[in-house]
């Protein structure tokens, strides 16, 4: 187990060479981001680092108490931390472009800042992308106020993957982009109780896209662009991160896990201005530029 326990708390030990990069993003949410922090706290592997990037106005994320002492325990745990302020606000993707350039280890998690996971979720994903060996793979937040809210209907795009994760190209309006009602409400929940238990703990899926929590191999999402499309886009703009995984998907492939470990806090939006789509943009310039 690569979690430092309670008992090896006060001894000096180096950290574990981490496998993964943990990226957390956050704006004006230090009760939602205690919360995530502590999720982490409850992950044994594999190892891991945590970057938090603070875009906060006027109450910055470290002065929080709870945030201060899930630090705490993630340093003593041997996650090496790190709080950083990124300013001024340049929208989302330029925000995860920050982010990513910050990661060394092989595969990045970005997480946004009010997602719970539960505890093996983190070794769940990193088993998956190992074996699977696409792009990324993620889980979606399930927001359980929904919990008896069944929606059959939109459980009927859900696609196991049968064999290999192969690449596959997704825009809207084309073949695949109707599964994304499968990661509405508590959707995933009920498909998994509907499921047999995975032998494996984990049964990759195919997605139009994830949100909030996906792993990526690092090399594949820098290898695509990552997110430099931000200077293609105003700083009020939302789906930047359905264009890099729709990149990364046409390369390497991406699938999504089921059971996802994964719950929304079902916060309000740090995002409220939505009317600049980020791939409406971006894919147009794409098709421009392809023309020309």
């Amino acid at each position: 187990m690569s979690r430092r326990a309670a008992a090896a708390w006060g001894r000096d030990a180096a950290a574990p060479q981490p496998l993964v990069d943990v990226l957390i993003g956050t704006v004006g949410r230090t009760a939602e981001l205690a919360v995530t922090l502590a999720g982490l706290a409850a992950q044994d592997d594999p190892p891991f680092r945590v970057l938090v990037s603070d875009q906060s106005d006027g109450h910055p994320a470290a002065t929080d108490p709870a945030v201060q002492a899930m630090f705490r325990v993630l340093e003593v745990q041997g996650r090496q931390p790190r709080l950083v302020r990124h300013r001024p606000r340049r929208g989302m993707a330029e925000h995860r472009d920050f982010l990513l350039g910050q990661a060394t280890a092989d595969a990045v998690l970005f997480l946004d800042d009010d997602v719970w996971l539960e505890p093996g979720a983190l070794q769940r994903l990193h088993d998956a992308l190992t074996t699977l060996g696409c792009g990324f793979v993620g889980m979606a937040p399930q927001g359980l106020s929904y919990l008896d809210d069944r929606r059959p209907h939109e459980h009927r795009p859900f696609e196991p993957w049968d064999g290999p994760v192969r690449p596959e190209r997704i825009r809207r309006g084309e073949p695949g982009f109707e599964r994304w009602t499968l990661h509405n409400a508590a959707n995933l929940v009920h498909v998994a109780a509907d499921r047999d238990a995975p032998e494996r703990g984990w049964v990759p899926y195919r997605v139009a896209w994830i949100g909030a929590c996906v792993l990526y191999r690092r090399s594949a999402l820098v290898e695509c662009g990552g997110f430099g499309f931000w200077r293609d886009l105003p700083a009020a703009h939302a789906g930047e991160d359905v264009v890099a995984q729709w990149r990364v998907m046409e390369r390497f492939g991406g699938a999504g896990l089921l059971p996802s470990g994964a719950v929304h806090l079902e916060a309000p939006t740090t995002i409220p201005k939505r009317e600049v789509d980020a791939p409406d943009v971006v894919f147009a310039a794409d098709d421009s530029r392809l023309a020309g």
